[in-house]
C-alpha cells in the first residue's frame, strides 16, 4: 500500500457533533489531570513506601496490557456513543464515591490502587470507542484537523489549566480535586449522550463468533497493512525511548546539568507548550506533505533534539530541545491517529486501534527499566542518547513506506 498523499485541506465543522465531542474530551481530560496531580500527593500522605506510591501509577498502565484488546473488540460490537457516555457515568460515580471517602478520612492505599485500576480498565473501552466514533462525525478530509484540535484542546486543559489549580483546590479540601473530576465525567457524559448520530452499520457477525476471534481479526489486519504495521513498530520503539526519557529526565536536568526544580519545571512546561504549537500546525502540515512523510519529518527532528539533549551540557538545552520535541510529538500523534482511521475498515477500527495502542504502550515500562540501568552504568545523559538511537531505528523502519 502507498502512503496517503496530499489531499484537500478541510477544517472540521464544530456543528454536527464534533463540537460536543471536543468539549466532552477536553472537559474529561481536565478532570483526569486534576486527579492525576492530586493522587500522588494523597498517596504520599498515606505512606512513605516508594514502591506503594509508584504502584498507584503502575495501576494506571496495567489494564491496557490486560484488557486493551478486549476494550477494542467491545467498542466494535456496541453503539460507541452509548458506550462512551455509559462509561463516563460509571467513572463519575466511582470518583464521587472516592471523593466522599477521602472527605470522610477513609482513604487508603488499597482504595487508591483499586480506583486507578478500575478507571483505566474503563478507559480502554472509552478511548477505543472515541477513536472509532470520530470518523462518523467528520468527513475523511477533515480527520487530521479534527484530531489536531482534539489533542490540542486536551493538552491545554491538562497541561496548562488543571495542574496549576490543584494546590488551590487542595487548600479548600483534600477531596475537592476528586469531586471536580467526578463532575467533569458527568458533564462529558451529558455532552456525548446529546449527540444525534445513527449507530454505525456493521456486517452481521458470524454465528458463534467470539471476542477472541474478533480480536485476532483486528490484529491480522494491523499486521497485513504495511503502513500500519510499520507505524506500529516505529511507535513502539519510540515509546520505549519515551518511557526511559520521562523516567530519568529529572535526573538529567538536576543531576547531569546541575539544574534545580525550576529548571525541571521549565523543561516540562516547554514540552507542553511545544505540544500546543504542534497541534496548531499538525493538520495543515500533514495534509500538505502526507501522513507518513509528516511522521518521518517529526522523527528526524526528534532525533536531533535527543542527540543535543544528551550531548550539550548547558542548562538551557532541555527546554529548547523538549519544546521542539513536543511540537514534533504532536505532529506524529495526529498523523498516526489519522492514518489509522483512514486505512482501517470502519467496523474494525476499535479492534485495530486497541491492538495498536496495546502493542505500542507495552514499550514504555521496558524503556524505563533500560534507561534506569543505562543511567546507573554509563551516566545520567545516557538515556537521552539511548532514546536517540531508538528513534533512529523507528525512523529507519518508516523509510520503506515513503514512495
Amino acid at each position: 500500500m502507498t502512503a496517503v498523499g496530499t489531499v484537500e485541506v478541510r477544517a472540521p465543522a464544530w456543528r454536527g457533533g464534533f463540537g460536543r465531542l471536543w468539549s466532552a474530551a477536553v472537559v474529561s481530560r481536565f478532570g483526569d489531570a486534576l486527579r492525576t496531580a492530586a493522587l500522588p500527593l494523597l498517596a504520599a500522605s498515606l505512606t512513605d513506601d516508594p514502591l506503594l506510591i509508584a504502584s498507584v501509577t503502575a495501576c494506571g498502565y496495567l489494564p491496557w496490557l490486560l484488557f486493551g484488546l478486549v476494550g477494542g473488540a467491545i467498542a466494535d460490537r456496541v453503539d460507541q456513543r452509548r458506550a462512551m457516555w455509559g462509561v463516563d457515568l460509571v467513572r463519575g460515580a466511582l470518583m464521587a464515591g472516592f471523593a466522599v471517602a477521602v472527605g470522610l478520612g477513609h482513604a487508603s492505599i488499597a482504595l487508591l490502587l483499586a480506583l486507578a485500576f478500575l478507571l483505566t480498565t474503563l478507559q480502554t473501552l472509552f478511548d477505543n470507542a472515541a477513536t472509532a466514533l470520530l470518523p462518523s462525525l467528520v468527513p475523511q478530509p477533515a480527520l487530521a484537523g479534527a484530531n489536531a484540535r482534539l489533542m490540542t484542546g486536551q493538552q491545554i486543559a491538562s497541561g496548562f489549566l488543571a495542574a496549576p489549580l490543584v494546590p488551590g483546590l487542595l487548600l479548600v479540601g483534600v477531596a475537592v480535586p476528586h469531586a471536580a473530576n467526578a463532575l467533569t465525567y458527568g458533564v462529558a457524559a451529558l455532552l456525548i449522550a446529546s449527540l444525534r448520530i445513527a449507530a454505525p452499520e456493521r456486517p452481521a457477525r458470524k454465528s458463534g463468533s467470539t471476542l477472541r476471534a474478533e480480536i485476532a481479526a483486528g490484529i491480522r489486519f494491523l499486521v497485513a497493512d504495511r503502513t500500519l504495521r510499520g507505524l506500529c513498530l516505529a511507535t513502539t520503539l519510540c515509546n520505549v525511548a519515551m518511557g526511559g526519557l520521562i523516567a530519568t529526565l529529572v535526573l538529567h536536568v538536576t543531576g547531569w546539568l546541575g539544574g534545580g526544580d525550576r529548571a525541571y519545571a521549565l523543561t516540562l512546561t516547554a514540552f507542553g507548550a511545544g505540544s500546543v504549537v504542534g497541534g496548531l500546525l499538525a493538520g495543515r502540515l500533514t495534509e500538505r506533505i502526507g501522513r507518513v512523510r509528516a511522521i518521518f519529518l517529526a522523527g528526524a527532528l526528534q532525533i536531533c533534539c535527543l542527540v543535543a539533549l544528551g550531548s550539550v551540557r548547558e542548562i538551557w538545552v532541555p527546554a529548547l530541545c523538549l519544546g521542539v520535541f513536543g511540537t514534533m510529538n504532536m505532529v506524529w500523534n495526529v498523523s498516526q491517529t489519522t492514518l489509522m482511521q483512514e486505512r482501517s475498515p470502519r467496523e474494525m477500527l476499535g479492534r485495530i486501534s486497541s491492538a495498536f495502542r496495546t502493542l505500542s504502550l507495552a514499550g514504555a515500562p521496558l524503556g524505563a527499566l533500560l534507561a534506569g540501568a543505562a543511567a546507573a552504568g554509563w551516566g545520567l545523559n545516557t538515556p537521552a542518547l539511548l532514546a536517540a538511537g531508538l528513534f533512529v531505528l523507528a525512523v529507519a523502519s518508516l523509510g520503506t513506506l515513503i514512495n
